[in-house]
């Protein structure tokens, strides 16, 4: 399966189409804004002094440049969608201070440049593993590769190309030097993009030979993966954003060589993610510190890890970390994982991440921000935790921010994937799609519904070049009971959940498939080894997390004493009035009383049956966006 150019979708109206025009009038200019304001962020500045521009110091994370890359790469995305004149005289700003920045060896990292043009030849590059200097070239490479499809200029991808070319030189002379210090590896991804929009075979052997030489690190750790070999794991292991970002990448190696041993570690790796490590909401890493191997015989290979994959199951509500960035990655392996198979159940985890522990990282107005997304909220937590439970507009670890921008700018990318016989619809949304399958045919499609809100979704034909194609339509893994319409004709066929339904036939103008995906309020239960969700339950409706918090109860009643029937019956309705126009729940759960805890850590059990009170639940990446409130995805089963 092949993805379609940046611009071959166009959202027209709806969920998608409202979340990208707020992405491009408010998230990108609200962004610029921070990253301009030395004042604030300083990224941007750091770029002018390294350029000659201005006189001054670094300040800032050593990973700004890259942070700043990924706002410039929504920005560039977003041009190609909107062909706004005025982003693009930006983006040439900018790229041109970027540009004057540079090493002539193709060397580009701010922290370390600043330095050296003051004179202190002891800052050397490539010393320190947390100067993030290789994760910033990989996300100046993607951008590049991304503002020249989008622009058609090779401005910034003149750029990039030196930066790779200083890759090439280092691994030729140091590989040992760049298996130490590579972390987060964007790079990875950044190569391969730059090998698909040059052609140069070196970029590819390069991407092969970052995989190979992550075995070379004397001092690897679980931490930063790099303990074993690559293609020896078999389960997700240490800070969760530098894990998602290698195995994507080890994804993208993969589509271009075909290497069996990288899938097949692949698979395993993407099991015990999805089947014992995942949070319902796509999230993952869930643990703020722990260690690694946990519990094992050997005292000695114990090491700390933090922003990271736990135990098999280990996955806390309140303590939660699932970095919005390690969702992103999540959604970036699955995405490459679905190129690869074709296989729907990659599919299904891109959609949970993106309308879940994604969009949950920011504010209903695009301009506050969450580091970490936890699956409940509660007051008085009698300990302090390193983020904050509520949204900021500004946040000292910035690279968030902008990775959810970026992510939300290019949802339509995903929309569809291609091959040579076949167009295949993977997310759905009020949209066009105006492509070209990869002979060259070309092929107009219309999208037209209201999900996540309702499941009717209408697929037009409006015109085609090659007529015999099969149009493959994704059931996704939660949808029972589909019906689907071929010119309003039932189609008496099966729709197994989790696969894609095939219509292969002469398409003409004017042919329209309709499918209906019953949306029913589901109540979901977790392994029983999640020791923290025994007796609990979740509620899905359609793609949608939903959640309760506080805001919506009686005064009186606090979260912990809400418990859900077995048998309760939610009522879906659409409020346009309410957190910019959701589909809310409304049931009615069992209050408990409240027992006095004071000085107790355990008490006899109250025999009390509850009292019925009515509940809201609201889907959970709109929360937060009231009040300070309780929040809990997982209720107590009655």
């Amino acid at each position: 399966m092949q993805s379609v150019d940046l611009d071959d979708v166009r959202w027209t109206n709806g969920f998608w189409a409202d979340q990208f025009d707020l992405c491009h009038n408010t998230m990108i200019p609200n962004l610029w804004r921070i990253f301009s304001d030395p004042k604030i962020s300083h990224a941007y500045t750091n770029f002018r002094i390294a350029a000659g521009l201005e006189e001054g110091n670094h300040h800032g994370p050593k990973f700004n440049d890259g942070d700043f890359y990924k706002w410039l790469e929504a920005a560039a995305f977003t041009y190609a969608i909107s062909k706004d004149a005025k982003l693009d005289r930006l983006m040439d700003q900018i790229i041109d201070v970027i540009a004057r920045s540079q090493r002539d060896d193709g060397y580009l990292h701010t922290p370390v440049l600043i330095v050296q043009k003051h004179g202190n030849e002891n800052i050397r590059e490539l010393q320190n593993q947390l100067h993030f200097e290789t994760y910033n070239i990989g996300h100046l490479l993607t951008t590049a590769c991304i503002h020249h499809r989008a622009t058609g200029k090779t401005s910034l991808l003149a750029v990039a190309i030196k930066a790779a070319e200083y890759l090439i030189h280092v691994c030729e002379h140091s590989p040992m030097e760049l298996a130490r210090i590579t972390i987060c590896p964007s790079h990875y991804m950044g190569i391969i993009d730059l090998y698909r929009v040059t052609h140069d075979q070196r970029y590819l052997e390069l991407a092969k030979t970052l995989i190979d030489i992550r075995a070379l690190n004397p001092t690897g750790t679980d931490h930063n993966q790099d303990r074993i070999a690559f293609r020896e794991q078999t389960t997700a292991v240490g800070h969760a954003v530098r894990a998602n970002y290698l195995y994507a990448g080890a994804a993208d190696v993969y589509l271009e060589t075909g290497d069996s041993t990288l899938l097949n570690t692949l698979e395993q790796i993407w099991r015990d993610v999805v089947y014992r490590k995942m949070y319902v909401t796509g999230a993952t890493g869930a643990l703020y510190d722990g260690a690694s191997p946990d519990g094992s015989r050997n005292h000695s290979e114990i090491q700390l890890v933090h922003q990271a994959y736990g135990r098999p199951y280990q996955l806390p509500n309140i303590t939660a970390y699932n970095e919005t960035c390690a969702t992103i990655g999540n959604a970036l392996l699955n995405w490459r994982m679905l190129q690869i198979t074709g296989e729907a159940r990659f599919a299904d985890v891109l959609e949970l991440a993106l309308y879940n522990g994604i969009l949950a990282g920011i504010s209903l107005d695009g301009k506050q921000f969450f580091y970490t997304n936890p699956l409940r909220t509660v007051k008085n937590l009698p300990f302090d935790l390193r983020w904050s439970r509520e949204r900021k507009p500004y946040i000292s670890s910035f690279c968030c921010p902008p990775n959810v921008v970026r992510a939300i700018a290019e949802v339509s990318r995903y929309a569809y994937s291609v091959s040579e016989n076949s167009v295949c619809i993977n997310l759905f949304g009020s949209n066009e799609l105006d492509t070209r399958l990869p002979d060259g045919s070309h092929i107009t499609l219309r999208q037209k519904t209201d999900y996540p809100w309702n499941g009717h979704v209408t697929i037009e034909v409006q015109s085609v070049e090659k007529p015999d194609f099969a149009m493959n339509v994704r059931i996704p893994e939660w949808a029972n009971n589909v019906k689907i319409q071929l010119n309003r004709q039932n189609i008496d066929a099966l729709c197994k959940p989790g696969s894609y339904f095939s219509l292969q036939k002469s398409w003409t103008q004017g042919d329209t498939v309709e499918i209906n995906f019953p949306m029913p309020a589901t109540l979901i239960q977790a392994h029983p080894l999640i020791e923290e969700l025994r007796n609990q339950v979740a509620v899905k409706r359609g793609p949608l997390v939903y959640c309760l918090e506080s805001t919506d109860l009686p005064d009186s009643i606090e979260i912990d004493q809400v418990m859900i029937p077995r048998d309760i019956q939610f009522h879906s309705q659409f409020e346009s009035d309410v957190l910019g126009g959701i589909v809310t729940l409304k049931g009615t759960a069992l209050a408990m009383e409240k027992p006095d805890w004071t000085n107790h850590l355990y008490r006899e059990l109250q025999s009390s049956t509850g009292r019925p009170i009515s509940i809201q639940l609201i889907p959970y990446y709109a929360y937060g966006n009231r009040d300070a409130s309780e929040m809990s995805v997982w209720m107590p089963l009655r």
